[in-house]
């Protein structure tokens, strides 16, 4: 495990009928993080130009360890229970270890 920053980007393909209820439960769910988890460095939805149904949550962890530990709250497992009804099928989800970065968010070489 590195001591380097961890981010997480997750797709999410909403239905047409669960945008309002989604993004109302991704506002809770940021709102939480920023509250309880001292390890999270920043935490955003985002929406894709030109594909109204389609949420990227870019997630960045103070290391890997600090991404366990959001895992491991209960707030993380309700956003994964109630986000289900409006989405059109499990995200899109990828793991990364800081490479390279003009902000700090690297280590030094």
């Amino acid at each position: 495990m590195s001591g380097a920053q961890y981010a997480v980007v997750a797709r999410f393909d909403l239905k047409p009928d669960g945008v309002e209820a989604f993004d109302a439960l991704a506002q809770w769910r940021i709102a939480q993080a920023a509250a309880n988890e001292p390890g999270l460095v920043g935490y955003a939805v985002h929406r894709i130009d030109g594909e109204p149904l389609a949420r990227v949550f870019y997630e960045i962890y103070r290391d890997e360890a600090a991404f366990r530990e959001h895992r491991a709250t209960e707030q993380t497992a309700e956003f994964g229970r109630r986000h289900v009804p409006f989405v059109q099928g499990p995200p899109r989800v990828e793991f990364m270890n800081v490479l390279l970065s003009a902000n700090g968010l690297a280590p030094r070489p």
